[in-house]
């Protein structure tokens, strides 16, 4: 950290890294005579143009591709992928064994990303440590109960997708092999402890001082009639919005902005910033939980609506308790395919189609236009943290005037903190934030 003391009595602060941040970011923050004066969370990391290089590519190559964007979250690419191609090629839904190996692929990258975000890059904020690595001299259980909890996740997405990163056994239509159940309920052994593990873990999680912040929020998620989503659902939102995914593009608009490389996403008619992720999920989802994670979340002290992001730590290990187990639920009820995945043809379609899917952090959308000779004419993707972007600077724009008083590297502290509730994968690879504060 530097800090400059210019004549004028303006002072600016800059920290060039910040840990446990998924990418390349800054925030600028100016006070004046104890006014908060300008905020502005901007991404610099430079434009990836994967929507430019999918342009003339064959359909089928989609999954693989954008499976690339992240390596924390691929699934939920390679879902809003599969599912967006195949209703370009007119199939809207792909049920039976299929359906459920996706849903337990997916189940697989909520584990890892939440309990990597929720033990190794945001739990250390709250027990007051620089990072995971300094927080396990005193909690060495806790770090390594959460590794093995991880590995979990990645054993799943190993056996579903042919390897836990960037898998390769997705296609569009399926899979390109499907497990036997011998291979599936060789995994249930290790989920259960990973289950037992997570709700022991929530008892630590529930006694963390959580900041007073409760926000406002119009929450944006996927609803699905029957269960909790993740690849499928209408598109809902807390102010009363019950759309199909297809006209998502009416209601949604991203915006460019000249400090980030990252769009702003805000809703049409409103123009207003919308949350997407865990608490919008939660808060919309609620009923769709089973009975006893509902008694776990009321044991912790939350109700059917979260408002302070800060206690998105919480909602995130309810959420991992879930696809533990739902992974368990989708290995006893397992039936091998007829066929590991359903033909599809981009004759039989309108050549345009929409995925929407839960990722970690919130939906991610993926649409796609291609020809008759299955090559794509046209991608759009709108990844999670880029619709909650202008929703990190707003509730910072809220946090910061309570945390004035702060001295420049608690007031840092708390920012950071404030941004990663949302656990932004900027980049999804760098991990670094660059601070500036000026007071006058």
């Amino acid at each position: 950290m530097t800090i400059e003391v210019n004549a004028d009595g303006t002072k600016t602060i800059s920290v060039d890294y910040l840990a446990r941040v998924e990418g390349e970011g800054n925030l600028h923050i100016e006070i004046e005579k104890d006014k908060l004066k300008h905020v502005q969370f901007g991404i610099f990391e430079p434009p990836r143009f994967f929507e430019a290089f999918l342009q003339g590519r064959k359909y089928t190559e989609a999954p693989d591709i954008t499976a690339r964007i992240c390596g924390i979250c691929p699934v939920a690419y390679q879902m809003g992928a599969v599912h967006a191609m195949e209703r370009a090629c007119g199939v809207d839904k792909i049920e039976g064994p299929i359906r459920e190996l996706r849903r337990f692929l997916y189940c697989g990258e909520w584990i890892q990303s939440h309990i990597l975000h929720a033990f190794l890059l945001h739990a250390p904020d709250f027990l007051n440590y620089e990072s995971a690595i300094h927080m396990a001299k005193d909690h060495p259980d806790v770090v390594q109960g959460a590794l093995d909890m991880k590995k979990i996740g990645n054993d799943i997405m190993d056996l579903i997708g042919g390897r836990a990163i960037h898998p390769v056994n997705v296609r569009v239509g399926g899979f390109y092999s499907a497990p036997t159940v011998k291979e599936m309920r060789g995994l249930r052994d290790e989920i259960k402890k990973g289950l037992d593990s997570a709700i022991a873990i929530l008892d630590l999680v529930k006694t963390f001082e959580y900041p007073d912040f409760d926000q406002d929020y119009d929450f944006v998620a996927l609803r699905h009639p029957d269960e909790y989503p993740l690849n499928e659902g209408r598109v809902v939102s807390s102010s009363g919005l019950d759309i199909e995914q297809h006209e998502f593009e009416n209601y949604f608009e991203e915006e460019h902005v000249e400090r980030s490389s990252a769009l702003h996403c805000v809703m049409k008619n409103s123009r207003r910033p919308y949350h997407t992720g865990p608490l919008a999920r939660y808060a919309l989802n609620y009923d769709k939980f089973p009975a006893h994670i509902q008694d776990m979340a009321i044991d912790v002290g939350l109700g059917p609506v979260v408002t302070n992001p800060f206690q998105s730590l919480l909602v995130r290990v309810l959420e991992s308790i879930y696809a533990y187990d739902e992974a368990l639920r989708i290995i006893d009820d397992y039936q091998e395919p007829d066929a590991p995945f359903v033909d599809i043809d981009p004759q039989n379609g309108p050549g345009k189609g929409i995925g929407i899917t839960e990722a970690p952090r919130g939906i991610c959308f993926h649409q796609y236009e291609i020809g008759r000779d299955g090559l794509i004419k046209k991608a759009w993707i709108m990844a999670p943290t880029s619709q909650n972007q202008k929703m990190i600077e707003d509730d910072l724009w809220k946090f910061i005037p309570e945390h004035m008083h702060l001295e420049d590297e608690r007031l840092q502290w708390h920012c950071e903190q404030a941004i990663r509730n949302y656990d932004p994968c900027i980049s999804c690879s760098c991990h670094f934030l660059n601070l500036t504060v000026k007071r006058s």
